[in-house]
């Protein structure tokens, strides 16, 4: 099933996309949040299984994929993008949504469960938790920053492997298509980031990742799973510990020498994700 593409406005006027697709309007529609460098492209595969009974919507934040780049660097700090979540939402009629949020898509989650509470009918954390481990953050630092113009897709394979070689890819073609959807061609021919890489210094601005965890509490009330790569760079055992020890009904999902970040395609995971939320109306 191909999606619409839709092109909608924040607040002060920067256009934001997203990935559309149809579903039975009687069901409460899936609200798909990327990591803090990836696309709505990455929940392609995802939406597949979903579309048609329900409906699937992926954002890209401001300054990735088909959204508008900011001119003003402090447009990227991620209370933004928080508020432009809530706009997409508001233009694109999601007063209710089961949000999927991997990495900073599930940062944003915890967020939204203070800033629009109802807006949240249940939640999937994909590899994150309200304390992010140094680890992650060195990592993300290195890597948001860089443009390195690859002359060839196996050259951009070379590099995410060496840099993620703990993401839970099963074969070069996974990894070919992972990298596809990290960077692409530019007008000299060479392959570039899908994100504004200015975001690296918009995060330094902001200092230090914040406490989430008031806000992995406003998650008390709805049904939440939680799926932890256990070799994870961002989510450590301690969190995850702290986390079902807040939330005794958080349904918790491991996947076994993983790193960050699953891509919810990995078999251990897709009939556990499935059935939790073929059970949301």
């Amino acid at each position: 099933m191909t999606p619409a593409t839709r092109r909608v406005t924040a607040r002060d006027g920067l256009a934001l996309h997203a990935l559309d697709w149809p579903g039975d309007e009687h069901r409460t529609p899936l609200l798909c949040l990327p990591g803090i460098c990836r696309t709505a492209r990455d929940f392609e595969l995802f939406a597949r299984r979903h579309a048609g009974r329900r409906r699937v919507v992926a954002l890209d934040y401001m300054g990735h994929g088909e959204s508008g780049r900011a001119a003003d660097l402090s447009r990227y700090r991620p209370e933004r993008a928080a508020g432009d979540i809530l706009d997409a939402c508001a233009a694109l009629h999601l007063p209710r949504a089961v949000v999927v949020g991997t990495s900073f898509g599930g940062l944003m989650t915890m967020v939204l469960s203070v800033l629009r509470p109802t807006l949240l009918r249940a939640a999937v954390l994909n590899d994150i938790g309200p304390e992010i481990d140094p680890r992650g953050l060195e990592l993300v630092g290195g890597f948001a920053g860089y443009d390195p113009g690859f002359r060839s897709i196996d050259d951009a394979v070379a590099y995410l492997r060496t840099i993620m070689p703990r993401v839970p890819l099963p074969d070069d073609e996974a990894w070919r298509r992972f990298a596809a959807l990290t960077y692409k061609p530019g007008e000299d021919g060479l392959l570039h980031p899908r994100w504004d890489t200015r975001i690296q210094q918009a995060m330094e601005a902001g200092g230090g990742a914040p406490d989430l965890g008031p806000a992995f509490r406003g998650l008390r009330p709805i049904p939440v799973m939680l799926i932890w790569a256990e070799a994870s760079e961002f989510l450590s055992a301690a969190t995850v510990r702290t986390m079902v020890r807040e939330k005794p009904d958080l349904e918790l999902v491991t996947l076994p020498g993983a790193g960050h970040a699953p891509t919810l395609e990995e078999p251990e995971l897709v009939q556990p994700v499935d059935d939790f939320l073929d059970r949301i109306p």
